[in-house]
């Protein structure tokens, strides 16, 4: 594919909020990858650090007074920025006023040149071809293909030099063990069978690749959610399919993505809350959609799985348990019965999380090492008690935050890859 001169162009859209700490390696890990024809555009949404500064002195920067449409409505752009280095002539940098990371995405959209976009976080590490498999789906030629993700993986412990992976490390913390797990479970299974039956409704905003046109005729990013990587894609698609067009969402089952994930309590409970407010106005938004069998498999299997499944399951389960811990004080608990039914759901549960690991181990074998397999097994076994109720929690806070009308993301703290901290606040 590297010596194809028909690839497709791709603009990687990447904001940048507070990161100059990473921002410039992870640039120069940006443009070593393997593509032939893709241009680079960091959207500095407004750093109050000195993100924008770093990225001038690296990249011998200069403001570039071509002018630019405002197809997609954002905050204020202050400028617009090229190198004046030919190593990074395809690099661009935009200077804009704080709108949050959909509406520095929106402005990234308006900016770059090419037909398919890439949307990552800065902070992410990109495997050197992941381009060259993410667009493969956009190369079939069958449907149109709106969107495509990948795997996303964790980073956290891992050796990371020059912007790479060079050694997969499992992390320190149990809190991070577990969201491997998770992470199995959610694209190794779960992902993987919604793409199978056409019925994926979320592509992860860490890496996604998208067909411009499509975007735009969409709208752009909605920068009134705090879920917007899956609002995108549930409109993009709810909009084709009343199009009567034919189209297609691709999926490539390969670790193209590594990111970093929480490794404090209070972060994840931030980020939980904020997936589960993300969640509930995505689905408040298409609400049309649910059991509308004018969506096909969208509407008579996969929004209605997020509604119970997704959205629903935490509330029903706090109050399973509350009434469970009523029953006990009032002694109308059968404990045969009780015990039966804890006993099916734990082993049920342990089951499906050895079973993603199992399909990790027969397929990629990030994790080589016995001792790290072993670990992984008891995070599992752990889970069930400790991070599952956290997570519920986690949710049922984010229903009770959506209803009090919060709209903000929260001061998210990274450790950084191999770095020192790094603040940031959306």
């Amino acid at each position: 594919m590297l010596q194809s001169s028909s690839l497709p162009p791709v603009s990687i859209l990447a904001p940048a909020f507070n990161e100059e700490a990473n921002v410039v390696d992870n640039v120069r890990s940006l443009l070593t990858l393997n593509y032939p024809f893709y241009e680079i555009v960091i959207i500095n949404d407004g750093s109050k650090d000195k993100t924008l500064e770093r990225l001038i002195k690296s990249f011998n920067l200069v403001e570039d007074d071509t002018l630019y449409h405002n197809f997609i409505e954002t905050q204020a752009i202050n400028a617009v920025y090229v190198s004046k280095n030919k190593s990074f002539k395809n690099l661009k940098v935009v200077d804009k006023i704080n709108g949050g990371k959909a509406d520095a995405l929106n402005a990234g959209i308006n900016i770059c040149k090419n037909e398919l976009i890439c949307s990552i976080d800065v902070d992410c590490i990109l495997e050197g071809d992941a381009l060259l498999k993410m667009v493969k789906p956009f190369l079939s030629g069958k449907k149109k293909v709106i969107a495509a993700g990948g795997i996303i993986r964790i980073a956290n412990s891992c050796v990371v030099e020059h912007g790479r992976i060079v050694e997969v490390r499992l992390p320190d913390t149990y809190i991070a063990r577990a969201q491997i797990i998770e992470y199995f479970r959610a694209f190794l299974m779960g992902r993987m069978a919604w793409s199978r039956i056409d019925g994926l409704l979320l592509i992860s905003g860490a890496f996604g690749m998208f067909d411009k046109n499509a975007v735009m005729e969409a709208g752009g990013y909605n920068t009134n959610t705090v879920g917007e990587d899956m609002e995108l894609l549930v409109r993009m698609r709810r909009r084709m399919r009343e199009k009567g067009e034919p189209y297609s969402v691709g999926f490539i089952p390969d670790p193209l993505c590594w990111t970093e994930v929480p490794q404090d309590w209070r972060v994840l409970h931030r980020q939980r809350n904020r997936w589960a407010r993300g969640t509930a106005e995505t689905l408040s938004i298409h609400r049309k959609m649910i059991f509308n069998p004018k969506y096909r498999i969208l509407g008579l299997l996969s929004t209605p799985y997020w509604l119970f499944f997704e959205w629903m399951a935490p509330i029903v389960e706090f109050f399973g348990l509350a009434f469970f811990i009523a029953l006990l004080f009032l002694g109308q608990l059968n404990w045969v019965f009780a015990l039966s039914f804890f006993l099916v759901a734990y082993c049920f549960s342990v089951l499906y999380s050895i079973t993603a690991l199992f399909f990790e181990e027969y397929s990629f074998q990030q994790y080589k090492k016995t001792d790290q397999t072993f670990k992984l097994i008891v995070a599992a076994f752990l889970e069930p008690f400790f991070y599952h109720p956290f997570v519920i929690w986690a949710a049922l806070k984010g229903n009770i935050d959506l209803l009090r009308g919060r709209k903000a993301w929260g001061n998210m703290v990274r450790t950084g890859l191999g770095k020192q901290d790094i603040n940031e606040t959306e």
